[in-house]
This record gives C-alpha cells, structure tokens and sequence, in this order.
C-alpha cells in the first residue's frame, strides 16, 4: 500500500508501478529461496551408500581420510581388529601416508535392540569428524545393542547404510563369540571389512559405470559372486564364520573394479 500511494503522488504510470512491485516481489522470492537453501555442511555425509567410492578410493579431491572408530562405552573394538582394517586401507587406498584414526567413546545406555534411525540419530548427535577440505570422513560404530532386524534364525553383525556411514553390532558379536565359541577378532574385522567393502561401492553399488567385469550374486544384491571374497555374501554369516582363524580378502574381480575407480 505504502509504495503505491507513493507513486501515485508523483503522477507515474500505473504500468510503472506495476513494473516497481513486480521487481519487490522478485527480489522478496530470491530473498527467500537464499534462505531455504543454505548449505548443510554435512551434506557430504549424507549421501547414499556407494555414492562416495571414488572420492575415498582415489587422491583426486580427497588427499587424507579420517576414520572416526565410535564406541559405547566397554565396547570398544580390539586393536588387532584395527590393526587389519588399517593395512586394509593401506593396500586399497590411493591416500598415502594420509590415513587417520580418531576414536570417539560414547555413553549411552545399554541398548538390547536398536532401529535404524536410532543408528542415524546416535551419528548425528556424536559424529565428530565430516569431510571437509582435503579430507573426507569415513565414521563406524561399534554398538551396545542388536540390530532390531534380528530373529531367532538370523543376526546382523554389521551394516553400511550411508555413503560414510557403518554401524558394527559389537554386542552381537560379543554374545557370539559366548554362545557360539566364535573367534572375536574374526568376527570383528571380517564384519568391519566386509562392510567398509559396501561404502566402496561393492558390489555395483556406486552410481557409475565402471564395472570391468560384472561379478555381482544376482541372488544376493550388492555381493560379489567368489566364494571366498570378503564381499561374498556369507563372509559375514556367523555359521559360515565359526572355526575361522583369518579374515577372507577381497578376490581378484573385486580387486579390479577398485582399481578402476582410483584404488590401487
């Protein structure tokens, strides 16, 4: 109202004043949008799994990665499960001399069985490492519950559910280790391996084409078809576990469908 009787005083044109209100109410639009879309600064860390296999395999963006080992308290993982997954990533890394581990602990009550956004809300509130700059971040937690998928036939030792994202089921894993006489070391670093493998994008998970050679288990989504790869889909059985002393490797087809995506 005010800039209309405004114009109107000084005789203008109602085809000027039109023009003049229209421009405020473009501006007012742009003033809004602005708001609505200020960056998330986690936003790189919240993508879907797989959607980061080349930026954390390859020096290209990301020269050093940080990997944040998150734990409940009296949960934490053995330092030869941490040793493993360190050669791990320095075998199939393109970040030399660039790879960090920051351990978070974290208070929480025992939790018997946890969802998935519980997982996500847990993340958000205590992640402390993100990628930025030259850095990109990769952050795994080692629960005190269960996976509320569980059953009374199956467990879930671990999942990868964002592009650097993986949550280790450490009480179930424990329990096992109890019920079942299964080695802890085994169990740990095959599940922290096997998972880590699915945020690099195996198998044919990142949104690319580069797939030298197609070895997915068309009967068991996103797991390589080699009995004894890290990525075959019973590595992480329990069962299949049991008497195990070593942790499997990654076999050659998934080798190369890292290689072509900056790994090494």
């Amino acid at each position: 109202m005010f800039v209309k009787k405004k114009y109107q005083m000084k005789n203008l044109s109602s085809k000027l004043v039109l023009v003049f209100t229209l421009s405020i109410l473009l501006l007012s639009c742009k003033s809004d949008d602005s708001g609505d879309s200020a960056i998330d600064p986690h936003a790189e860390n919240l993508k879907v799994l797989g959607a980061s296999a080349e930026d954390i395999l390859s020096d290209d963006i990301y020269k050093n990665i940080n990997i944040e080992i998150a734990y409940a308290t009296g949960f934490r993982p053995k330092d030869e499960t941490l040793t493993l997954f360190r050669t791990l990533l320095e075998n199939r890394l393109n970040k030399p001399g660039n790879i960090h581990f920051i351990e978070t602990e974290i208070t929480t009550p025992l939790d018997s069985s946890l969802t998935l956004d519980e997982i996500k809300n847990l993340e958000s509130t205590h992640r402390t490492e993100y990628t930025s700059g030259n850095d990109i971040a990769v952050y795994i937690y080692f629960a005190n519950g269960n996976s509320s998928n569980d059953t009374s036939t199956s467990v879930t030792l671990g999942t990868a559910y964002r592009n650097t994202s993986i949550v280790i089921f450490e009480k179930t894993l424990l329990e096992l280790q109890i019920s079942q006489g299964s080695d802890l070391l085994v169990l740990e670093a095959t599940t922290t391996q096997h998972e880590f493998g699915h945020i690099l994008g195996l198998v044919n998970l990142s949104d690319d084409d580069i797939h030298p050679t197609n070895h997915e288990d068309t009967a068991h989504p996103n797991h390589c078809v080699v009995e004894n790869c890290l990525m075959y889909f019973e590595s992480t059985n329990f069962r299949s576990l049991r008497g195990k002393t070593s942790v499997p490797e990654f076999d050659a087809l998934c080798i190369a469908d890292l290689q072509a995506k900056g790994g090494k």
